[in-house]
């Protein structure tokens, strides 16, 4: 039998009046992928801690090739090959994609000198060997989200590395991105590197994983191969009970016959991503806007709420035309945005679960320039209480909840502002399945009381699931568009995958 690289046995950790770890063994050996599964809150970032060296536990013992080892540091799991990739990205913004990778490992020349040059041919080399196309030059904060997650993944790579953990790497990426992923895991497992993947997208375990252990609320479940589990067996390892059907059902009311559509869009050019979309979006519908990373999808939706400027075409709410707008605007005429990247651009992670829930209408819980503490506290507790949000009080800082949380207490907000038209930009991203079995419902819900949805996902499963109707874009453009049984990943990746239509910038320079 192989030895592990990595052998926990009966670690725990504790905290003051919690135990997010309770006497858990896991291993990994060379050559594997072994998938970590469980809810949020289940004690897989405290066991990749654990791992990692940030957290020292209270009690077991860690063997890593063979010899017993107690971290002091996460340098000295680094220094040992131990890489882990956080969900929550840990680039420096104004620094390059090259000086990012190469940040611990700064190459020098002959007089003991930085080299820049060769940071950037390292750099080059690093990305060819992933199948990534990013500029070495450009800044971390130029990139989209899911170049970002690829530099992150890269920046892990530089050096000798025995165990590699990745915590949810697909959660910004998809199609031809997440095949480059899972290409560059296998070579790295036939290397003899072991890997501890951790994902809520249990259509990937299969995909990839060689064993899977499940944790829940701290504790061990199980481990079993792969070929042994099926996707129910492990959603109920997970969440303890059966969940018989993920998405609720759809809407059977004909939206076409709604009077005009509550969003219209003509023609839309905004920047270098979108290029010529139009799209319509009626009251009590859920569209799904679908398309590979980078095909503009997330521009769209910045364009509508106002958050980039609008090149060409048109935008229309209610048949009346938006121009030159602000976010400040589209809240008040009841649109919400509920964005793909909740920590860095959706939440106010050290304020209170109230404060969150009212930022933007902070005029709902005022008297004069002060905020009514006492009103704000009362109806964060309603808004609480409706959105099933598992918090100890509405005083408790949002960073210390679970994703699920954190996610729900964006729709608790948004959802008190958007009467029209509700932007959902990957509202799932990062969330355990029953978490996302609770959104799901609730997005329906929103809709059956006669709200616009735009629902951006790169889950296709989501995407089929969810959408009364699928608005495909590739390149900038919208390439086709799919309603009732046409609803499939097939006939979502045969738009996804076209060619651009190069006559669009031929028919706007024409106009101009």
């Amino acid at each position: 039998m192989v030895e592990p690289v990595l052998e926990l046995t009966l670690i725990e950790k504790i905290y003051p009046g919690v135990k997010p770890l309770d006497r858990v063994s896991f291993d990994v050996v060379p050559g594997e992928v072994h998938a970590l599964l469980g809810e949020n809150g289940a004690g897989k970032s405290t066991l990749t801690n654990v791992i990692g060296g940030a957290i020292r536990p209270n009690g077991g013992t860690i063997k890593y090739q063979g010899r017993e080892v107690e971290w002091r540091n996460p340098r000295e799991a680094r220094d040992a090959g131990i890489h882990v990739i956080h969900q929550e990205l840990a680039l420096f913004p104004e620094l390059t994609v090259a000086e990012n990778i190469l940040v611990d490992h700064q190459p020098r020349g002959r007089l003991g000198l930085l080299s820049a040059r060769e940071r950037t041919r390292q750099a080059k080399t690093i990305l060819k060997s992933l199948g990534i196309s990013i500029d070495p030059s450009a800044r971390i904060d130029e990139l989209a989200l899911a170049d970002q997650q690829m530099v992150e993944i890269a920046k892990a790579l530089v050096g000798e590395v025995k165990l590699l953990i990745l915590d949810e790497p697909t959660a910004v990426i998809s199609g031809k991105e997440v095949d480059l992923l899972f290409d560059r895991m296998r070579h790295l497992r036939s290397q003899g590197i072991g890997i501890v993947y951790i994902s809520h997208r249990l259509e990937e375990i299969f995909d990839i994983a060689d064993r899977v252990t499940v944790l829940k609320d701290g504790k061990l479940v199980g481990s079993a191969p792969v070929e042994e589990l099926t996707r129910s067996r492990m959603i109920n390892m997970m969440v303890g009970r059966e969940i018989t059907q993920i998405f609720p059902a759809k809407a059977s009311a004909n939206t076409e016959a709604a009077e005009g559509p509550v969003l219209r869009v003509r023609n839309l050019a905004s920047g270098k991503r979108v290029r010529d979309v139009s799209l319509d979006v009626r009251a009590g519908e859920i569209v799904g806007l679908a398309g590979m990373v980078g095909s503009g999808r997330t521009e769209v939706a910045d364009a509508i709420f106002g958050i980039a400027p609008i090149d060409h075409g048109s935008i229309e709410l209610d048949g009346s035309r938006i121009a030159g707008h602000r976010p400040s605007v589209s809240i008040g005429r009841g649109i919400g945005y509920l964005t793909e990247d909740r920590k860095g651009s959706g939440l106010f992670l050290d304020m209170s679960v109230a404060a969150n829930i009212f930022a933007p209408a902070l005029s709902d819980v005022s008297k004069g320039m002060l905020v009514d503490n006492g009103r704000e506290r009362e109806m964060a507790e309603g808004q609480v209480k409706a959105f099933s949000v598992a918090t100890p009080t509405v005083s408790t800082r949002v960073g210390a909840l679970s994703g699920g949380n954190q996610q729900k207490i964006l729709f608790s907000r948004w959802t008190r502002i958007a009467d029209r038209l509700l932007i959902l930009d990957e509202p799932t991203r990062g969330v355990d399945v029953g978490a996302k079995v609770e959104i799901y419902r609730i997005i329906r819900e929103l809709a059956e009381r006669g709200l616009a949805i735009l629902m951006i996902s790169s889950e296709l499963p989501e995407v089929v699931g969810m959408s009364d109707r699928v608005v495909v874009m590739a390149h900038g453009e919208v390439t086709g568009e799919v309603a009732g049984d046409e609803i499939t990943e097939d006939s979502i990746m045969h738009f996804a995958v076209a060619a651009p239509n190069r006559a669009s910038d031929a028919e706007r320079e024409a106009a101009a």
